[in-house]
């Protein structure tokens, strides 16, 4: 009875040792049926996922003018004319006729003065007074011209104290170039320091010439200035000689 329970006993725990062994080699249905949704669930979410990421990467940032996010609206900038826009010597072809052959024509009395001196070798000190009155003159009418450009309604350029005070600083530097009359060399120093004042007030400080305008007055003020330097040169170089002497 023993031997046969124990054979029984071998001979029916193999069929079951075989049935563990099967069971626990079977595949697992349910962990592999879990891979398979994940993979198909990675390989369709993975494209959406590359998409937004491409969409992401392929954005690009937007760029603002700086004048909209310093002052709201460029068209506001232009409407008040702005004195920081730089300007180009090219818009001098947009200038009118009348201004532009007023200006140029302006320039004769500053280059006659060291032409004349240059020609005869000689420093007239009427001469050089005569084009140091001139230029007096040209730098309190720019001045004035200031002045008048802030006084109309609508004009970019308010009629404040910043305004209207540095158009009165040419008139008083031209004011001191003219009692100047028995030191000639600082009467034209006072006179070149104010065309250079006006030309900086123009330009950058104040609102808001046209552009020809501007490029026009660069010009005809280093003009001015170059022919001012040369009569200061011409009284080192060439002799002192009274204007009668060169009437006779």
């Amino acid at each position: 009875m023993i031997g046969f329970a124990s054979r029984r006993g071998i001979t029916s725990g193999l069929p079951v040792w075989r049935c563990l062994q099967h069971i626990t080699r079977a595949p697992n249905y349910s962990t592999h049926a879990q891979l398979l949704f994940h993979s198909q669930a990675s390989s369709v979410l993975m494209p959406s996922t590359l998409t937004s990421t491409n969409r992401l990467l392929s954005i690009r940032p937007i760029s603002w003018p700086a004048s909209r996010l310093c002052h709201g609206d460029s068209r506001g900038i232009s409407e008040r004319g702005d004195t920081k826009e730089g300007f180009s010597l090219r818009a001098l072809t947009q200038a009118p006729k009348p201004a532009l052959y007023l200006g140029v024509s302006g320039l004769i009395p500053f280059l006659s003065a060291p032409l004349l001196m240059a020609a005869t070798q000689s420093f007239y000190p009427e001469v050089a007074y005569a084009q140091l009155v001139y230029g007096a003159s040209i730098v309190s009418f720019l001045g004035g011209a200031r002045w008048g450009f802030a006084i109309p309604d609508g004009s970019p350029a308010l009629p404040d104290w910043k305004n209207l005070g540095n158009s009165v600083v040419p008139s008083l530097l031209a004011w001191l170039a003219l009692l100047c009359r028995d030191n000639i060399t600082e009467g034209v120093l006072v006179v070149i320091m104010g065309l250079g004042l006006s030309l900086h007030y123009d330009l950058t400080l104040l609102p808001g010439y046209p552009a020809w305008f501007k490029a026009m007055r660069t010009i005809l003020t280093l003009v001015a200035t170059f022919s001012l330097v040369a009569t200061l040169t011409l009284k080192k170089l060439c002799t002192e000689k009274k204007i009668k002497e060169l009437q006779n």
